[in-house]
Formats: structure tokens, sequence, C-alpha cells
């Protein structure tokens, strides 16, 4: 029983002390010229949707949860976001060669149509982020009709 409660002092005092290790935020005011929205002119009812479903892992600004100052959970969130900019930020879409676009929009398709994006961990918690059917065609064939405009 005493080592029970040696290993639950330890726990707690490595929980309390990783709660001080800072994480950095993926967040800022500035919406570049460069972004996806404003280089496609993206009509409302897509751009709200994009935001909602995309924006938060795949942009320079998250709307962080309240549980993002919670270590360990702090880590992974901004272990998945990095990734999720690494594979496409909409902010820096400009940037990227019509051959980058191609790619990208191609493989935004691809995944919606898969249900692969947004991924089921995000929507388990922001069921707003969900995509209906009519939604997914929707973005898909406006995806489909930027694609065709790049060629």
């Amino acid at each position: 029983m005493k080592i029970l409660k040696i290993i639950a002092i330890v726990l707690l005092v490595a929980f309390v002390g990783i709660q001080f290790i800072p994480t950095t935020r993926n967040q800022s005011e500035v919406v570049p010229k460069t972004d996806f929205m404003l280089v496609n002119d993206v009509p409302n009812d897509i751009k709200n949707k994009l935001q909602v479903s995309c924006y938060d892992c795949h942009s320079n600004n998250t709307i962080y949860p309240w549980y993002n100052k919670v270590q360990p959970v702090a880590w992974f969130l901004e272990d998945h976001i990095k990734e999720g900019k690494a594979e496409l930020n909409f902010n820096e879409w400009d940037d990227y060669s019509n051959r980058r676009k191609n790619s990208k929009l191609k493989s935004i398709i691809n995944q919606i149509e898969n249900g692969e994006m947004p991924l089921w961990s995000y929507t388990l918690i922001h069921k707003n982020a969900l995509l209906s059917t009519g939604e997914k065609e929707l973005i898909i064939g406006y995806m489909k009709q930027i694609k065709d405009s790049l060629n």
C-alpha cells in the first residue's frame, strides 16, 4: 500500500510539473494576402464550412479549446497542428506553385470523398466540423472547379 501511495504522489507531482512547460500557440490576427479564401473569392457557404472544419489545423490561426491549457493535451494538439500545417496551410495558398496547388486540391477532394478529413478525432469534440453529404458535394465541386481553372 505504501508503494502505491509513493507512485501516486510521484505521478501527481509530475502532472503538476508538466503544466509549467509552455507550448507554442498557433494564433495570428493577420490574414495574409496569400490566403485561400482571399485568392479564390470563396462563396460564403463554403468559406464558413472550411473555416469551421479545416482552418484550425490548416492555417496560421487556431481557435483553441479550453483543454488546450492542460498538458499533455496541449502537446498533442500542437503536434497535430504542426503536421496539418506542414501538409497544407490555407494561409500560404498563393505562395504554392500551380503544380503544388493542383496536388493539394486533388488531395483535398480525395480525403473528403473518402471521409478522411476532417479527422474523426477532431469531429469527436467539434461536432460543427462534421460535413454532411451535401456539404461534401458542394466543397468537392468547388475544389474541382478551382483545380480545373489551374490547368
